[in-house]
């Protein structure tokens, strides 16, 4: 399974989080702190201290920034298991080769929400829910 598209997902469980992307096939580029007046001013709160950890597809072309807020603390949606129709950030979809291979990211608590489907002969669509209660989209495109 290889991801083609990226996202922005903030977690709390900054290393359960990146064992769940790696196994889904992103390469960890660097993980480390961020903080300071101009972080604060982009991201529209005060007194902000993180850790970044930056993925990459294996192609290179696409990223993924997972931030792991100490200071402000983050802030849960309710319900922390969301259906996938909850309105907001609640979800990310990525495209993948193999829509078969959705069984690896288990071994990290992921589990299908629903079943693998179908959409007519263009694409093989389903939807896992990972650590911290996030919904991935995957889906392979046929043809």
């Amino acid at each position: 399974m290889t991801i083609r598209r990226t996202e922005n997902v903030v977690d709390d469980d900054l290393d359960a989080v990146i064992s769940f992307f790696v196994e889904l096939g992103m390469e960890l580029e660097g993980k480390g702190p961020l903080e300071g007046h101009w972080a604060e001013r982009v991201i529209g709160l005060d007194d902000v201290r993180q850790d970044i950890a930056m993925l990459r597809t294996p192609d290179g072309h696409g990223r993924l920034e997972l931030p792991k807020f100490h200071r402000p603390k983050a802030v849960e949606a309710e319900p922390r298991d969301a259906p996938a129709n909850t309105l907001g950030i609640r979800r990310i979809m990525f495209a993948i080769d193999d829509i078969e291979d959705v069984a690896r990211p288990r071994a990290h608590g992921a589990e299908l929400v629903g079943e693998i489907g179908r959409y007519e002969d263009m694409y093989r669509p389903c939807y896992v829910r990972g650590p911290e209660g996030i919904v991935i989209g995957l889906s392979e495109e046929l043809g």
